[in-house]
């Protein structure tokens, strides 16, 4: 069994088929029959586990797991407390209504990488961070979430799923390791946000 951590860059396809624009996970990993368990949509960055293990791959992703998912978002605007407790959830986004989770605002993190291309920055705009602890993960859900309570997502970067992090398995955009599958339910990493 293998279990692989790796950081997704800005503008990479979940996929190993090719695309006919975009880069995928074949342009960085040669690692034959391990798949995705989950997804980043191409505009997200960070933490993606792979496994050529049909069960762990559920563990990971199923949203009956619970497995939590940390992200970050460099959100425009500045979070109130209401805000932040809509959230916390749940929030209903239409077609469905969110499991509650963590909110919180917070620094932008020091040992985050700068982002290619960078985000537009508007002078006349403020900006914040977010950190959020879902259980689930729906299609663009914390884009959505973020929409819904007036504070548009500019970057999103996923952090931590169960006990691995980025804080704690540092990995540059476009890098991976490999990982002791057995770690994925016992692993206890520091918070992976500061």
């Amino acid at each position: 069994m293998t279990l692989i951590l790796f950081n997704k860059p800005f503008g990479v396809m979940c996929q190993f088929s090719s695309h006919p624009s975009r880069r995928t996970l074949a342009d960085y990993l040669s690692v034959p029959g391990v798949y995705p368990a989950g997804r980043l949509d191409a505009d997200s960055e960070g933490l993606l586990l792979l496994t050529d293990d049909g069960m762990l791959q559920k563990r990971i992703s199923h949203p009956d797991s619970k497995q939590p998912k940390t992200y970050i978002a460099q959100v425009e605007g500045s979070p109130s407390e209401d805000a932040l407790s809509r959230l916390r959830g749940p929030l209903d986004l239409g077609d469905f209504v969110t499991r509650p989770c963590e909110a919180r605002e917070i620094e932008a993190p020091d040992w985050l990488w700068q982002r290619e291309p960078a985000i537009r920055a508007r002078a006349a705009i403020p900006v914040a961070w977010l950190a959020l602890t879902l259980s689930e993960g729906k299609n663009r859900q914390v884009r959505r979430m973020t929409a819904a309570v007036g504070l548009p997502t500019l970057r999103l970067v996923r952090i931590a799923i169960g006990g691995f992090s980025l804080a704690s398995h540092p990995l540059l955009p476009g890098e991976w390791r490999e990982v002791d599958p057995g770690e994925f339910g016992v692993a206890k990493d520091r918070s992976p946000v500061s």
